[in-house]
């Protein structure tokens, strides 16, 4: 009876075979990702298939470091690793290492493996950046001489700023020879002495637009003395050189804007300046003339005229203030002379005689009031109120009265 061997043992077999062959322990294939399952593990399990076979495929989490993208369904893959047998179940799969896109995938991991080194290498950073000037008088275009690209620049940038000189070179921007003749433009019109440059094309696939992702360029751009604006394919699009280039435009019209300064607006600002210039000019001249009236009046205060006029207007208040006192001192004065006037003329003979009293003296002038003070036949001088008598006295009569 011929040898009988157990399944294991057919498995077993059928693995060292596969071990032993050295096509299937290091091999590359191309193909359709199908049923595509992220693994909570972290592991990938996955079918690659094209038009006449299928292919189970499995990629461990401790590989998956090297992998850029998300894998979906339909994407068209080349899958790095070993083909061999799953004892257990007596099937063959592939086990993956490497996976990558294919055709434009190839391209994009390039450019990844390209944008790290260069980041690496400080390429990027913000502080080998330069300025854009803010008004550019010469300006250069590394751009291919037809097409939309050079048309929307030249269109933008006239019109912006009419006095603006262009330099264009014409560049290959597609092909093998793009990246050559779009450093020689660098070079040429850094030599030529631009005030900026923009750098670019318009949109395409990222074959069309490799060029600008060539390490060559972006040496070149970096080194470049002079700012440059990249302005490479459509918005969306995102090349090498956007990274290393001074400033990244979205389009070349949208470069064409950054790179001009537009006249007209600069002329708004200009007007602004002169009509805000001219109201500051009116305002300080205002303000002296403010300054100067005010000093003015007091040097008119301080002048000796101003001094002798307010020192006159203020004597002149003192000689009415005196005069008011004055009249009314003689005022009072009057009102009181007038009080003692009435109490004298209770007290005045002239105003007794007036009243029909009469006053005696004799020939010496000695007042008379007693008859003891005469004897008869001597003189005695009677004052009236109008005049006085001489007289002579002939009798006199010794009366007693008495007052209550």
């Amino acid at each position: 009876m011929k040898n009988v061997y157990s399944v294991a043992q057919v498995n077993s077999y059928i693995k060292n075979m596969f071990a032993q062959d050295f096509l299937l322990a290091s091999i590359y294939i191309k193909g359709e990702v199908s049923n595509c399952k992220y693994h909570s593990s972290g592991h990938i399990y996955f079918t690659l298939k094209d038009q006449k076979g299928t292919l189970a495929c499995v990629m461990f989490a401790g590989n998956r470091a090297g992998l850029k993208f998300q894998m979906q369904e339909g994407q068209q893959i080349i899958v790095g690793g070993s083909i061999d047998v799953y004892e257990r179940d007596g099937k063959y799969q592939m086990y993956a290492r490497t996976i990558t896109l294919d055709g434009a995938g190839l391209l994009y991991e390039r450019f990844q493996k390209l944008k790290e080194e260069l980041s690496e290498m400080g390429m990027f950073a913000a502080e080998y950046k330069r300025p854009i000037p803010t008004y550019c008088k010469r300006l250069g275009v590394v751009t291919a001489p037809t097409g939309a690209a050079v048309q929307d620049i030249i269109n933008i940038a006239g019109r912006r700023n009419p006095y603006l000189q262009i330099i264009l070179y014409p560049a290959i921007v597609q092909g093998d020879q793009a990246a050559e003749s779009i450093i020689k433009g660098i070079h040429a019109l850094e030599h030529v002495g631009v005030d900026a440059m923009i750098v670019g094309r318009g949109g395409g696939s990222i074959e069309d637009l490799w060029a600008f992702n060539e390490r060559a360029v972006a040496q070149a751009i970096f080194e470049c003395e002079i700012p440059i604006i990249s302005a490479v394919g459509h918005e969306t699009d995102t090349t090498i050189a956007d990274y290393v280039a001074d400033l990244r435009a979205p389009t070349p019209s949208a470069a064409a804007e950054l790179a001009v300064q537009d006249v007209r607006e600069l002329q708004r600002k200009l007007e602004d300046y002169r009509i805000n210039l001219m109201r500051l000019f009116e305002n300080r001249i205002e303000r002296y003339k403010s300054r100067m009236e005010q000093y003015r009046l007091k040097l008119q205060l301080l002048s000796p005229v101003s001094q002798i006029r307010e020192k006159r207007t203020l004597a002149m208040q003192l000689e009415g203030h005196l005069q008011d006192s004055m009249k009314q001192i003689l005022l009072k004065k009057r009102h009181q002379l007038e009080i003692y006037i009435e109490q004298l003329k209770g007290l005045s003979p002239l105003d007794k005689l007036n009243q029909g009293f009469s006053y005696a003296s004799d020939d010496r002038g000695k007042t008379v009031t007693d008859v003891d003070q005469v004897i008869i036949g001597q003189q005695v001088h009677i004052q009236l109120k109008n005049g006085e008598l001489l007289t002579k006295v002939m009798e006199k009569h010794q009366i007693s009265r008495e007052y209550s």
